[in-house]
């Protein structure tokens, strides 16, 4: 199953948001306090990229307008942006993913082994090309 970038998005800004309120007691009182909803959030952070017209932003600035979205009551979060989002964060691979990769590597891998073992023998199209090649004679001049 692949993920859109814009739920990617939306699971990497909820996962650092549920970190940060693990982590912090104050944060996590205003954050559950306020009860936004990760739609709201990234509704708030689209709309603030839309209004900067910057295209790409740092990591810190990105959560700190998540932080800033979950901790205030009075915020104004927008009208919801149809857009796709990249994220540059590393995805997991599971398991079976990690497998399935290394399988894939190893057959890529065999053939281009195999083809260069069957490639090696045949002569290559210069060295056909130059036994065509005719010797001029004393009497072609």
């Amino acid at each position: 199953m692949t993920m859109k970038g814009t739920e990617r998005f939306k699971q990497v800004i909820q996962n650092y948001l549920e970190q940060r309120a693990a982590e912090d007691k104050l944060f996590a009182e205003k954050y559950h306090a306020v009860g936004r909803s990760i739609d709201d959030i990234v509704t708030y952070i689209l709309n603030q990229v839309k209004k900067s017209e910057c295209m790409g932003f740092d990591d810190d600035e990105i959560f700190s307008m998540a932080i800033h979205a979950a901790e205030e009551h009075d915020l104004k979060v927008g009208k919801p942006i149809e857009c796709d989002v990249r994220v540059n964060h590393v995805v997991e691979l599971t398991e079976e993913e990690k497998q399935e990769a290394r399988r894939n590597a190893v057959r890529r891998l065999e053939s281009e082994t195999y083809n260069r073992i069957a490639n090696r023998n045949k002569p290559s199209k210069k060295a056909v090309q130059g036994t065509n090649i005719q010797q001029p004679t004393l009497f072609d001049f």
